[in-house]
């Protein structure tokens, strides 16, 4: 009996020198966002006992200061949520570990779609994060208003302006839900690029393609759309909260937005009023819907590497991230998620048909400048309406957007 009270307590030694802790920053945070990380973090710990998992949940708008205090005082995590307007920062410096040699033996790196592995890859073709959802642009409609207009779902700009002028026919409807107030770079930035059959926000020397023939016309067109009435005229001052609004309510029959505006509107709307659809295509045959996302990454510093990554395989494998992404309304990076019932339904079809169509090009707008974040919250609010109240001409907004991202991206090449 002493004998196996001795061994038992030394199998209890052993198992308390084999306990890890890990730490894991949310960055990206709101109370449903934690819970189900508790959750998956929770599942995680039952496949490895003896390891905890430490979740430290930064609030977003203070997120990136206090992440940013805690690795100059080297309080570094093991794995950090990283969207992507960080990653050049903390991949360039070093700062994060290679996941590829991971990848390589992964069981579900082959489920990964190639837009996942292409943005997780986006620092030196090295996967220093792996992205767990998409948020891409895709275009909404009603489908009462466009039968009651008598046009047909859009499939190119052409379409789509002759839909939302017949809609704004309508007693009291409107065609676009605009968003011309915060948050609205997006639109201006697809309807460039689109017109331009090209999504290169700059020349090899530094200078900006948006007063470019191809990207003025996409900013005119864009500018037409209010002048010639056919969004709301307090749309001009509208944020997501307002064009989501505009759109459930039947104010306007079209509005281009990312997977999370669907948890407002399938709240409001059945599925048999409202249908997805890939964004429109300009002239070359292309549309360049924006893309935005976030991931996991490893620290380069971590001394716990290889429980690290099975905790983010936890959090990407194909429970975890479908999981994951139902709560925060992003798309999955998993191609088998296509088959899960909550993304089967014709809602998420238009997002699946752009990923799949390699004439949709998902862009990324150059969050990487130091002087994009005054650009796109602050000077191109303001001078984007005043273009929309015609206080100034479409081609001189595309002037004044040109030169200060010309600075911006001669000052980046330059360092």
């Amino acid at each position: 009996m002493k004998r196996m009270l001795a061994a038992s307590a030394l199998a209890m030694l052993a198992g308390t020198a084999q306990a890890e802790t890990l730490r894991l920053v949310e960055v990206i945070t709101s109370p449903a966002r934690t819970e189900t990380l508790k959750s998956i973090v929770a599942k995680f710990e039952e496949t490895h006992p003896g390891t905890e998992v430490e979740i430290i949940s930064l609030p977003w708008g203070e997120a990136f200061q206090k992440f940013a205090t805690m690795v100059s005082a080297g309080d570094l995590p093991d794995v950090v949520e990283m969207p992507d307007t960080w990653l050049s920062l903390y991949a360039n410096n070093g700062l994060l570990e290679s996941l590829e040699p991971h990848l390589a033996d992964w069981e579900n790196t082959a489920d990964l779609t190639d837009r996942a592995l292409e943005l997780g890859r986006d620092i030196d073709d090295t996967a220093y994060m792996l992205p767990y959802g998409f948020y891409l642009r895709a275009m909404f409609y009603n489908k009462e208003l466009l039968a009651e207009a008598g046009v047909e779902p859009p499939t190119t700009l052409e379409e789509f302006r002759i839909a939302a002028a017949a809609v704004s026919e309508l007693p009291g409807k409107s065609g676009y839900c605009m968003r011309g107030g915060p948050g609205g770079l997006n639109g201006w930035m697809m309807a460039g690029a689109t017109m331009a059959g090209d999504n290169a926000f700059f020349n090899a020397d530094g200078t900006s393609t948006m007063d470019s023939e191809g990207w003025a016309s996409g900013i005119e067109w864009y500018v037409n759309l209010y002048k010639d009435g056919l969004a709301p005229k307090d749309s001009v001052n509208w944020g997501f909260n307002e064009i989501v609004a505009g759109f459930y309510s039947g104010t306007c029959a079209f509005l281009d937005q990312d997977p999370d505006a669907l948890i407002a509107i399938a709240e409001r709307m059945s599925e048999d009023q409202y249908g997805v659809i890939p964004m429109p295509k300009g002239p070359d045959g292309k549309a360049f819907p924006t893309i935005g996302y976030a991931g996991w990454s490893m620290m380069a510093a971590s001394e716990h590497k290889d429980l690290a990554w099975d905790l983010i395989a936890t959090l990407e494998g194909p429970e975890g991230n479908v999981a994951w992404n139902k709560t925060i309304g992003a798309l999955p990076v998993l191609k088998s998620a296509e088959k899960d019932e909550f993304y089967a339904g014709p809602a998420f079809k238009g997002w699946f048909d752009e990923l799949s169509d390699p004439d949709v090009i998902p862009t990324v707008m150059p969050t990487y400048l130091e002087e994009f974040a005054f650009f796109k919250d602050s000077m191109a609010i303001a001078s984007g309406q005043r273009a929309l109240l015609g206080e100034i001409t479409p081609q001189e907004l595309a002037a004044e957007w040109a030169a200060y991202l010309t600075k911006a991206q001669q000052k980046f090449l330059s360092q």
